[in-house]
């Protein structure tokens, strides 16, 4: 039985243009969505952010899980929701959720339904047609929180730490204020690795990483099936063996 999908006008790889918020405008922060047919990636690195230093990688967002698309009032747009398994930041008290207006099949409007911002998203050529999603799997053979997410020509890679939250962590609490609160454990809580880059031709070109030192840097990466379920993976630094959860490859 196929997974079920979100609509194809959802899928590729979407860049953030634009964050409007009652406490200013935001157009330089690096962001990006990447959407398969029901998983997503997201990775958000502030242009001013220092991160060399554990406060300025703790600024850095991102995370990963399955999208469902609804429409509880027809007299309102849509509503996208991304239910996040693994995150950078510490967990939301309230579901990530936003109206979406599609102005063009390449741009869409989002619009907070539980809190006050509007982001525009512009999707990157060539980030539709391929779509790809696996697990890794662990040295037991079981499916992990790892991820691999395939779009079109682009690949993101998603690795959550392994440290739990400190007990004093409230929701909503930021990765900043946790690390600030509990400085001894500061690398543990931010050994959580997202990156992203364009993938082609063998070759794996990272061009965001929460690790900055990755980023540049061009791996040989080659991605094939082991059967229906499995695929291996030949790229350094990632685990050779993953559960296919989504495999669409034309």
């Amino acid at each position: 039985m196929s997974p079920p999908t979100i609509p194809d006008r959802y899928h590729g790889v979407w860049q953030r243009t634009l964050l409007e918020t009652p406490k200013g405008r935001d157009t330089t922060s690096w962001v990006h969505w990447l959407q398969t047919g029901l998983w997503h990636g997201d990775l958000r690195v502030p242009a001013d952010a220092e991160r060399a230093t554990p406060a300025g990688r703790a600024q850095q967002q991102g995370f990963a899980g399955t999208t469902t698309i609804t429409r509880p009032d027809p007299a309102r747009p849509e509503v996208c929701t991304w239910q996040r398994s693994i995150d950078f930041q510490p967990p939301r008290s309230t579901p990530d959720a936003g109206h979406m207006v599609f102005e063009t099949p390449e741009r869409v409007i989002e619009t907070g339904i539980h809190g006050s911002y509007l982001e525009v998203w512009e999707r990157l050529p060539g980030s539709v047609g391929r779509r790809i999603a696996l697990a890794a799997l662990d040295a037991a053979g079981e499916p992990s929180a790892e991820r691999l997410l395939v779009s079109g020509r682009y690949l993101m890679h998603l690795r959550p730490r392994e440290a739990a939250w400190p007990a004093d962590t409230a929701p909503d609490d930021t990765l900043t204020q946790v690390v600030q609160r509990h400085a001894d454990e500061a690398e543990a809580l931010l050994d959580f690795q997202i990156t992203f880059g364009t993938w082609g031709e063998g070759v794996w070109a990272v061009e965001r990483a929460t690790r900055p030192a990755l980023e540049g840097q061009a791996r040989p990466c080659t991605l094939g099936r082991a059967g229906d379920a499995e695929a291996t993976l030949a790229c350094e630094g990632l685990p050779p063996r993953w559960r296919v959860l989504e495999w669409h490859a034309p």
